[in-house]
């Protein structure tokens, strides 16, 4: 079957989840979409009042402890024959990642799912069927969550989870309260382009300037599997950053260091 086909089933099924949820109940706070102004001054963005609602939450999109540390996190909704070069390059040098899958990715692509728990990965929660939180109850919100978990526990060694990047980067306050009372960590991101559309690719020079220009200390990296640029450009680009003093640290690393005493973390 053809991935066209495909996108269309997973757009008609999200359609139908959303119908059958809009009439129970929705959250009741205003939606947002996640979203910044770039600035190539190498400084984390400003996000204005988003950020306070992350704090109240618990929520992340970049380390502002001044390291110059990267957290490279990857969104996977389909497959397009990248993931398994992606893993190559992050395995080559020794680079963890979190990977924020949706339903279809697992069901479709278990053994890529597993091999990025066996490498060491996290396995993030993109939700089952992608909706948009912002009209869904709580109790909607929930099963998206649990079926995800559950069926990475299916295919990988990974049997919970802890990390979530909600669909289309849309939230509320509501979602945010929702997401943390039920133990989970919203990660959203402070470095990111246009890379998501597979018919747009503008070479591998493209995406590494798109990177080079953005980064900062304590970014958290937003890119997308389904990118040929991406998978070409990753390896230059690790290498690259290593040079220029960067680290990459897993997102348990900054959970830690977050809950930590000041000074604690260099120790």
């Amino acid at each position: 079957m053809r991935y066209d086909h495909k996108r269309m089933i997973c757009v008609v099924l999200s359609a139908l989840l959303l119908l059958s949820i809009l009439p129970v109940s929705t959250a009741m706070g205003a939606g947002y979409g996640w979203g910044y102004k770039k600035n190539n001054d190498h400084t984390i963005p400003d996000v204005g009042k988003y950020k306070a609602m992350l704090d109240e939450y618990g929520a992340y999109y970049a380390d502002h402890s001044g390291d110059k540390v990267i957290y490279l996190t990857f969104d996977n909704g389909y497959e397009e024959g990248y993931t398994g070069d992606v893993l190559d390059v992050l395995k080559e040098a020794n680079v963890p990642a979190a990977f924020f899958v949706t339903g279809h990715y697992v069901e479709s692509e278990p053994k890529l799912v597993k091999r990025m728990s066996d490498e060491g990965h996290i396995i993030g929660n993109h939700s089952f069927h992608h909706p948009d939180f912002t009209i869904m109850s709580k109790a909607s919100i929930q099963e998206e969550l649990e079926s995800l978990e559950s069926a990475v526990a299916e295919v990988s060694g990974q049997k919970s989870m802890k990390y979530l990047r909600p669909p289309r980067g849309t939230f509320s306050k509501d979602t945010l309260k929702w997401a943390h009372e039920l133990g989970y960590v919203h990660v959203f991101w402070s470095l990111a382009f246009k890379d998501w559309n597979t018919d747009q690719q503008k070479g591998w020079e493209y995406a590494y300037n798109q990177v080079m220009d953005q980064v900062h200390p304590g970014a958290i990296m937003l890119l997308h599997a389904v990118s040929s640029d991406n998978a070409e450009a990753l390896a230059k680009l690790i290498q690259d950053l290593k040079k220029d003093g960067y680290t990459f640290k897993s997102l348990d690393e900054l959970l830690i260091k977050d809950l930590l005493p000041v000074g604690f973390y260099e120790l």
